[in-house]
């Protein structure tokens, strides 16, 4: 099922996450239950953020599969997929597992949704992150950010398109990507 884009952005209400040009607030958060990971980890490539609401949950659960289908396209742009959600860990591990995602985790757990709440995103009355998108370029800047309404699916156009914009700035003159090689006849 394919959602449009402008239906959401039209049917959202507006929420105060990062806009384009902000600085992403760095941060650390268990990615395992021994293991952590930091935004500033992935500096120098596209990092993709996807605050969901809830492991387990049935739009999270189509949501986080979506995007593990299309990861060899995120991948494609040199882009970093990271899942955040105020579960914790071992909840991760064992919903990663049993979905058999190809893509990490992080628990925004302790203190409960501090990382969501930095980047504009946490809903208080439910004590839950919003459903929300954040595409970073390789300095950590926030390129592209969108609040779904938190019962729909917001699929990955957003994400792509964002990427492919992200991707066309850092195009040299000449029009061949990096690690592209244009034939003998230019194309």
């Amino acid at each position: 099922m394919s959602t449009n884009q402008n239906e959401i952005s039209a049917s959202r209400n507006p929420k105060s996450a990062l806009p384009p040009g902000t600085q992403a607030p760095d941060f650390s958060l268990a990615a395992t239950p021994d293991q952590k990971a930091s935004l500033s980890d992935f500096r120098g490539r596209p990092v993709i953020l996807a605050f969901y609401p809830a492991d387990w949950s049935p739009v999270c659960g189509d949501q986080m599969s979506l995007y593990n289908e299309v990861l060899p396209e995120f991948k494609r742009f040199n882009a970093e997929l990271l899942g955040i959600s105020v579960d914790g860990a071992w909840c991760h591990s064992a919903y990663r597992q049993n979905r058999n995602l190809h893509f990490t985790l992080l628990a925004d757990f302790h203190p409960k949704g501090e990382v969501a709440k930095n980047y504009g995103v946490y809903r208080e009355q439910d004590g839950v992150c919003e459903r929300a998108l954040f595409v970073l370029d390789g300095e950590g800047r926030v390129t592209w950010s969108y609040v779904s309404p938190i019962a729909v699916n917001p699929g990955a156009d957003g994400i792509l398109k964002a990427l492919e914009d992200l991707s066309a700035k850092e195009e040299p003159a000449d029009g061949n990507q990096p690690g592209r090689h244009a034939n003998a006849a230019g194309r």
